[in-house]
């Protein structure tokens, strides 16, 4: 409970009296118990305290002079893998699919310490899809100070010049909180429902984020394009974040797809149910080769792992439910291959995996639960992330 004393020290300092007598900030240990660490309780104090340093600038110097640093990196006092969670896209088993369900999920989100929502894309699934950068705008006003991040985006498909239109949309409203993930997808039934050649995806994809980037402020435009056409001026509005919207790139780890990601990107984005947290360090080891050949800091390079597929439960049969009827079907996956390598089954499992991953280099894992979204991100926050041990 150290932390969270801290973090309630911090509120009572700064913050008007108000804001914390009477209310849950007051009780800051009842709040917290099962997950206080020190991000979480930090993460609401930042949240008050960027609001109210936006209507008190002598407040907000009298924090810096005592505290020596921006409340909005209070978060990374502790080092280690911090948490993000998938927006509920596709249904699982008959929920169905509205507004109140991705609002519950970054409700849970937001008030269970998580740093991140999440949306993926495709065009045609086997299960019912929302659109992902449509369901990442429907959630802006709830998601408070969360990153928001497209994990990935199809920019090969969905052409740079209209993706880059909705990504500094999502970053403008959200006042510069989108991290732009991108690949070209995996599906040959994306390719084929716009009529684009599977075979034609990667020289279009190195094409598009060229472009893209270009257009999200990160690099100088091409002079020449063979797959998408250029603007002929400058798309506005511009993006509110300094240096543009950092684009990520997802690769499973392969050679070609770290130099990739050493050359065009920001950041690396991992599969989790594609890899496993040796082959992940290993696959982190070789991409620190790649950023220094061309130049590029590794240690100041982000990562993250995303489609962690969840659902904590200590019931073993529920657990093979999840596993045989669900996942592997979903995934076409034998169930004993996404075992070890996806959070479903005892918080303890969970939690154990997640240390692995954070031992071995990854800055954040973004879960995705499988069904129940907002109670399971709620439980996660609960039976797991408190046990994680974040490196």
């Amino acid at each position: 409970m150290q932390a969270v004393a801290e973090a309630k020290l911090l509120l009572t300092r700064y913050l008007p009296g108000e804001l914390v007598e009477g209310s849950d900030y007051e009780l800051l240990p009842d709040v917290y118990l099962g997950r206080a660490d020190l991000r979480s309780a930090l993460t609401d104090f930042a949240r008050l305290a960027v609001q109210q340093f936006r209507q008190n600038p002598a407040l907000e110097s009298a924090f810096l002079h005592d505290y020596g640093g921006d409340p909005r990196e209070a978060a990374s006092h502790t080092e280690g893998v911090d948490l993000g969670v998938h927006l509920p896209l596709m249904e699982f088993g008959g929920e169905g699919q509205s507004l109140a369900r991705l609002q519950a999920t970054v409700d849970a989100a937001r008030e269970g310490g998580f740093a991140a929502v999440s949306a993926n894309d495709h065009f045609v699934f086997s299960a019912p899809w929302l659109d992902g950068p449509t369901a990442l705008a429907a959630v802006l006003e709830r998601s408070g100070e969360l990153t928001l991040a497209t994990t990935i985006s199809l920019v090969t498909l969905r052409g740079p010049v209209p993706l880059a239109k909705t990504l500094v949309a999502l970053d403008v409203l959200s006042g510069g909180r989108l991290i732009a993930g991108v690949g070209p997808g995996s599906s040959r039934s994306d390719y084929d429902a716009v009529g684009v050649p599977f075979e034609d995806r990667w020289s279009r994809f190195e094409e598009a984020v060229t472009i893209l980037r270009a257009l999200l402020g990160r690099a100088p435009a091409p002079e020449q394009a063979r797959f998408y056409p250029l603007p002929d001026g400058e798309l506005l509005p511009s993006p509110v974040r300094d240096g543009g919207v950092p684009v990520w790139i997802g690769s499973w780890g392969s050679a070609a797809g770290l130099r990739r990601v050493a050359r065009l990107a920001d950041g690396w984005l991992a599969s989790a149910y594609n890899t496993t947290p040796e082959q992940f360090a290993a696959a982190r080891e070789r991409l620190a080769g790649e950023l220094d050949r061309q130049g590029r800091p590794a240690d100041a390079f982000p990562n993250a792992l995303v489609t962690m597929w969840t659902y904590v439960t200590e019931d073993r049969g529920e657990r093979e439910r999840v596993l045989r009827h669900v996942l592997a079907p979903l995934l076409n996956r034998e169930p004993d291959e996404l075992r070890d390598r996806v959070c479903v089954g005892p918080a303890g499992h969970c939690a154990d995996l997640l240390s692995r991953y954070a031992a071995s280099g990854c800055q954040r894992v973004d879960i995705w639960p499988v069904g129940e979204s907002a109670r399971q991100t709620e439980h996660f926050a609960t039976h797991v992330a408190p046990h994680i041990n974040r490196g």
